[in-house]
């Protein structure tokens, strides 16, 4: 089957789509964004499949999907229309791909305007990647910036006997709670340094459980009292609480950066120094570098420099090898949480994470 390259994806679409400018500029540098050759004339979408899933089985590269469809920045952040029982089907004569329903007869160009399917849009529509490997971190751990932690309400006591906190005990916490009811525990723990630098760039908060409002104390120097509802971790006095947040539905579309990035991995989550497929990394840049939910980025080692074998006065450096795909799902103001995807090796602190290529 014939390949289609970037340039002829994006004149079709642009006869096609009218594509925005925006759509168009998703990296600094042209991307590579091929069919497969064996890419499926069209697929089914099935409860359970995911954006990345499908794309993947049209596309070399699933973060191609942004510049396939011709979609602009706010459709990449609010892909609320792909549906179970919807088709998408490959246009091979142009190079596109096309969305239709099962009994809609010839299908037509999916429409890229506001949705009057509402209700339930966020938990219908197929989300970027299974949230299975990520649950747990959309809304832990915590990252610490500008010492904000040390401003939040913390506990002061403990139930009498305790020493620690378990699941049912009552624990009093000092501070404003706004109108927030339910809370997450957190400790001040590990401190993440930029690989480049070696500067504390932020630290990570070790999340212990959640909380759940009792009563509120009736004076401004009274405690409040709570109730732990579970833990991961014993809680002590002085951890500190925060609001327990709402945890986002993660339909947003896998996409290049919108700038060149050249980031670093900081960390893998868990302490270790090394991680695999389905691991969690950081990497040192974040909301201030332009780094939004649903980057993807390529996983590159750092080749070696070694003696010329003939002239062992000269060195010569190899080429950094590319080895997988990090998709980052949580990003705060310096920091970014993504999760480690199609590697062929393993993932090491201080290798480099860059616009897809």
């Amino acid at each position: 089957m014939k390949k289609f390259s970037t340039a002829a994806l994006l004149l079709a679409l642009s006869a096609g789509f009218g594509i925005s400018t925006m759509a168009h500029a998703q990296t600094a540098t042209p991307m590579r964004c091929e069919f497969l050759a064996n890419a499926p004339d069209q697929h089914v979408v099935v409860r359970g499949d995911t954006l990345w899933g499908i794309s993947g089985r049209f596309l070399q590269h699933p973060w191609c999907w942004p510049q396939v469809w011709g979609l602009n920045q706010e459709q990449i952040h609010n892909p609320h229309w792909i549906y179970p029982g919807q088709i998408v089907y490959f246009d091979r004569a142009s190079g596109r791909l096309r969305l239709g329903n099962e009994t809609g007869g010839e299908p037509g160009v999916v429409k890229l305007s506001p949705q009057t399917r509402v209700q339930g849009i966020g938990r219908d529509a197929i989300t970027a990647i299974s949230t299975d490997a990520i649950g747990p971190f959309l809304s832990q751990p915590l990252i610490i910036e500008d010492g904000e932690l040390a401003h939040a309400p913390h506990i002061v006591a403990v139930q009498d006997g305790h020493l620690n906190l378990g699941k049912g005990d009552k624990a009093y916490v000092r501070g404003d709670l706004g109108d927030a009811t339910a809370f997450q525990v957190f400790r001040p723990g590990n401190a993440l340094k930029d690989p480049v630098t070696g500067k504390v760039i932020a630290n990570e908060a070790l999340y212990l459980g959640t909380l759940k409002l009792d009563r509120k104390g009736s004076t401004p120097d009274e405690a409040h009292t709570f109730s732990v509802v579970d833990t991961k971790e014993e809680m002590q006095v002085g951890d500190r609480i925060i609001p327990r947040p709402v945890e986002p539905i993660l339909n947003y579309v896998p996409h290049a950066p919108a700038n060149s990035v050249n980031a670093r991995i900081v960390s893998i989550y868990g302490g270790v120094a090394t991680a695999a497929q389905n691991q969690i990394a950081t990497i040192n840049q974040g909301k201030n570098d332009n780094i939004d939910v649903g980057t993807v980025l390529q996983l590159y080692r750092f080749g070696k420099t070694i003696a010329d074998p003939a002239d062992h006065n000269k060195k010569v450096k190899l080429p950094d090898e590319q080895y997988g795909t990090l998709f980052i799902f949580r990003v705060f103001n310096h920091i970014s949480y993504g999760l480690i995807m199609e590697v062929q090796n393993t993932v090491d602190i201080g290798d480099v994470a860059r616009s897809p290529e």
